[in-house]
């Protein structure tokens, strides 16, 4: 089995990669530098993270002492959605380029289908969505697609990332850049796990040649430990590493259940961010391409959708519900 993919672009990606989300900042380049001396060479990281310069770091040092050479790493990150007008995302690109500090992006995604109002970068709050420090206030502002994706087009030209694509999006939008892209839709990163299988956009994104990476493979495990509203749906569905279907058939391949479910991704040739801070599990979490599930068994897995999405603004925004999903 492969342990890469190539885009449409023609760039090798890696199927199985490190997720930045929630890695926090202070500890983020040393995270970094572990995973690349366990193995790992994709990361997926975003500006919305907060993380970005100090995984740069963790991989610069790596280059430093001789463990990799910049070729050898692919990052990943994400333009949010405060900077879709084409003069804001071609300034964003730009400076999380210099925050990575490593030359050169190479997959630069537009992170949700939705443009809100411009703010500086260094007056920027967190969380992003909100304008208002009270989390009140939601401000969407009215910029095509269109606009972004051939912002991100130029940033292509310009060499400041290598491949481009969109995180987030559904069918018709896919359709609908296909129409005027000059340069391909490289890769779609959604949520992704057997309680939601998306098979249809899976498979559409196969037939445009879009190479699909899944984030929270663990479905609820990603979303439990999060405050209020965010954790919601979580904490009320049974966990996906607890389930009796996933523990038999990781008893019977001698694995665990964590690798079970990113395998039953990467068979189907979708690519896998998962994060840990165990060593053990960030060993095993990278070693799910070296053994192989039955049909039965991945029909199986896929039989638990429920069509369940933990990370939804229309529902975790509740004053201004940005409904992307309908």
């Amino acid at each position: 089995m492969s342990t890469t993919v190539k885009l449409a672009s023609g760039r090798e990606m890696p199927l199985v990669g490190f997720g930045l989300w929630k890695v926090p900042a202070e500890t983020a380049a040393e995270t970094v530098y572990n995973a690349i001396k366990a193995g790992y060479r994709l990361f997926d990281g975003a500006y919305d993270y907060q993380n970005e310069k100090e995984a740069g770091e963790g991989i610069k040092r790596a280059i430093a002492e001789g463990l990799v050479k910049r070729e050898d790493i692919f990052v990943t990150t994400k333009l949010w959605n405060n900077y879709h007008r084409r003069e804001h995302a071609l300034e964003m690109a730009k400076l999380q380029n210099e925050a990575w500090g490593l030359g050169y992006i190479d997959l630069y995604l537009i992170h949700f289908p939705v443009s809100l109002e411009y703010v500086e970068p260094s007056k920027r709050r967190f969380p992003a969505w909100w304008m208002d420090d009270n989390r009140e206030v939601v401000s969407w502002d009215k910029v095509p697609i269109r606009e972004t994706w051939e912002a991100l087009e130029t940033v292509v030209d310009q060499g400041i990332a290598r491949s481009i694509g969109v995180s987030n999006f559904q069918a018709q939008s896919l359709y609908d850049i296909q129409t005027y892209a000059r340069h391909p839709i490289s890769a779609l990163q959604i949520e992704h796990h057997p309680y939601l299988v998306q098979p249809d956009l899976v498979a559409l994104a196969a037939e445009l040649n879009i190479t699909v990476t899944a984030y929270s493979s663990f479905g609820p495990q990603s979303f439990i430990e999060l405050a209020g509203i965010f954790s919601a749906r979580a904490k009320d569905t049974p966990l996906l590493l607890e389930s009796a279907a996933i523990k038999a058939i990781a008893d019977k391949h001698g694995k665990t259940p964590a690798q079970v479910l990113l395998r039953w991704a990467t068979q189907r040739g979708v690519a896998v961010i998962p994060k840990s801070n165990n060593p053990g599990r960030l060993a095993q979490n990278l070693d799910v391409t070296g053994f192989d599930l039955a049909k039965e068994e991945i029909e199986q897995i896929s039989g638990l959708d429920r069509g369940l999405r933990f990370n939804d603004p229309g529902f975790y925004l509740p004053n201004h519900p940005l409904r992307i999903f309908a």
